[in-house]
């Protein structure tokens, strides 16, 4: 079993709710960028900050770290065993973004920093929709050089399988 696991993907595509069943069957810390990254009232910290509570979190020796952020996705490919990429539709993660936007609209998820509460963002919809085109194909240049076991679902059928099979 891999112990160090990246779970990366679209916004939508499930990463935190993966993340957060597969830390609970293995008993592996988990770690969601989102709550590293932000600040309360959606602020940015500086670069240096951000960067020394992520390899703080890489340091370890056994975690699951869930999200994005692909200008540090070598940094946590340099210390992952093995990387899950969710690539579902663009349109069902456009469709989750806006069904957790109504239903959490104003609260923090469990999964981001404390004092970010889920708002709606055109830009942000236009960004999982266009994922694919503009961000996946840079993802995959850098997986191509990763060694480690790589895992790629495309369906909530293949996640299934692949959670109930961890």
């Amino acid at each position: 079993m891999a112990e160090r696991i990246l779970i990366i993907g679209s916004p939508g595509s499930g990463k935190s709710t993966l993340a957060r069943a597969l830390a609970e069957r293995t008993g592996m810390p988990l770690v969601h960028l989102d709550q590293l990254y932000w600040s309360p009232g959606w602020r940015e910290d500086d670069k240096p900050a951000w960067l020394a509570r992520l390899d703080a979190a890489l340091a370890g020796t056994r975690w699951i770290i869930e999200g994005n952020y692909s200008s540090t996705l070598e940094r946590r490919l340099a210390r992952a065993d093995k990387v899950v990429l969710l690539d579902l539709s663009p349109f069902r993660c456009a469709w989750r973004i806006l069904r957790r936007t109504l239903t959490l609209h104003d609260k923090v998820r469990p999964d981001m920093a404390e004092g970010c509460p889920e708002r709606f963002s055109p830009g942000f919809l236009w960004y999982t929709l266009s994922f694919r085109l503009r961000v996946l194909p840079g993802t995959l240049a850098k997986l191509d050089r990763f060694e480690g076991e790589k895992v790629w679902l495309g369906t909530p059928r293949e996640v299934a399988t692949f959670l109930a099979a961890a």
